[in-house]
């Protein structure tokens, strides 16, 4: 496959990238896992489950920094694990395998952000069946691309406006219960939660996968690192500033609700937020309308991230194509908005089959996956690329390097093995079946090559 010189316009500031990252981590996650963890932790400590991974999007994080700023192009994890094992040899078919996560975890990920609207929605739409359930989340995704369907710098100024409703929203539940919430209820844990013993770190790793569930998304900067002004300062800086943000935001907001909502109730809602916000009303039925707007806020906060998720995904086998590593119809832009239309559309296609399962069902094995076939390879390649190849600039170092990058790599394998078994046999089944479709694709490669000579 021959490559293509088909380039994006750098036109994403701070201000825009940074809003792109904190759209993509505040979705319907937090507003749907805060009874999952309170389940997992079985108490209102789940701030353990905050802080832990917090810790873990850091350091990751500061891996996705520096590897962002040396090598700022689409594709982000492709990019990084393809230059990172070159010198071994092992740079194809790392990015090829990076692609081949990414076709099984971006419709999932895209379709686990669309059927959580559709579920959240349940809250105002309670006679919602399953049919028109899914057909929601489809029709989202579908609308979501029709938004993207614009240049760089129109996607850059929508994600600032999507960034204000997601603070409007979040602050809107921070801000009335720091009024009403009781901090003795907030903070009302279980001898148990004092006590560093296996069983209180097996329930802060189970709690904190679904952590990471809701803080993922800081890394989205880096698909589009192509497109950022000055991507060697901006990178490093809008992802520990959305880390901060969304780890205050996600924090604040689950103390002041544990402390109105007893913690024992909160682990059987589904519709925490707005259920909290009726609460904060001593007149029902205006309790009940203010319910209704937090629940639309929150649509839109989820839309926003379903937003940010597509934007990221989609430069990702446009990269790959345009290296020649991928089909290479995915290495089309618009004519004249200057962004990877087919990629867009077929990501997007892809991911429309998922919308008819459950979230639970899209979430269980997704974050192993990636684990497995990811995240802990890049732990890795930040510190292959600084030490095997001096030819590559690199703008910006991780504080206390290498401390992170190890710290990041020893928390996600902790992660992987602390869940479900079925998840980790999935993983490592998924890698194999990457590793045989690589062959076969290398094969196919080889035999157009010596066809053309």
């Amino acid at each position: 496959m021959a490559t293509t010189t088909a380039q994006l316009d750098r036109r994403m500031g701070l201000l825009q990238a940074t809003a792109t990252n904190i759209i993509s981590m505040v979705g319907v996650g937090p507003f749907l896992t805060i009874p999952f963890m309170v389940q997992a932790m079985n108490g209102p400590h789940i701030l353990y489950a905050w802080i832990a991974g917090a810790v873990l999007a850091l350091c990751d994080g500061l891996v996705y920094a520096q590897l962002g700023a040396a090598l700022p192009g689409s594709g982000g994890g492709y990019l990084y694990l393809r230059e990172a094992f070159q010198p071994f040899g092992l740079g194809r078919v790392m990015g090829f395998l990076f692609i081949f996560q990414t076709i099984l975890v971006a419709p999932l990920s895209i379709a686990g952000g669309a059927v959580g609207v559709s579920d959240y929605l349940q809250f105002v739409w309670t006679t919602m069946t399953p049919l028109q359930h899914n057909v929601l989340a489809a029709g989202l995704c579908l609308g979501t691309a029709a938004l993207l369907w614009r240049d760089i710098e129109s996607i850059g100024r929508l994600a600032v406006v999507m960034l204000v409703g997601v603070l409007v929203t979040v602050g809107w539940v921070i801000g009335v219960g720091l009024f009403t919430f009781s901090p003795a209820m907030a903070f009302d844990f279980p001898p148990e939660a004092f006590v560093m013993n296996e069983a209180l770190a097996t329930s802060v790793g189970a709690a904190a996968v679904l952590a990471m569930y809701s803080y993922g998304g800081y890394n989205q900067v880096c698909n589009i690192a192509e497109e950022i002004v000055d991507p060697g300062r901006t990178v490093p800086r809008s992802i520990v500033l959305s880390i901060a943000i969304v780890a205050a935001l996600y924090m604040g907001m689950t103390v002041v609700v544990l402390g109105l909502i007893p913690w024992q109730e909160a682990a059987t809602l589904r519709t925490i937020a707005s259920e909290f916000i009726v609460r904060t009303f001593a007149d029902p039925a205006t309790g009940r309308i203010a319910g209704f707007a937090m629940t639309a806020l929150i649509l839109g906060v989820a839309a926003a991230s379903l937003y940010a998720t597509i934007l990221g995904y989609s430069r990702v086998p446009f990269a790959a194509a345009r290296d020649g590593d991928f089909f290479q119809v995915f290495a089309r832009v618009h004519p004249t908005k200057h962004f990877p239309h087919v990629s867009l559309v077929v990501i997007t296609l892809i991911s429309l089959p998922f919308c008819f399962f459950s979230l639970g069902q899209l979430v269980s094995w997704l974050m192993q996956v990636q684990i497995l076939l990811r995240f802990v390879w890049q732990c890795a390649a930040v510190m292959l690329l600084r030490r095997y190849r001096p030819d590559i600039p690199q703008p910006f170092t991780m504080w206390l390097y290498p401390v992170p990058a190890l710290l990041s790599l020893g928390l996600w394998l902790y992660l992987f093995v602390q869940g479900p078994g079925e998840g980790v046999v999935f993983s490592f089944a998924f890698l194999a079946a990457g590793v045989v479709a690589y062959f076969v694709f290398a094969r196919g490669s080889a035999s157009r090559l010596a066809s053309n000579r």
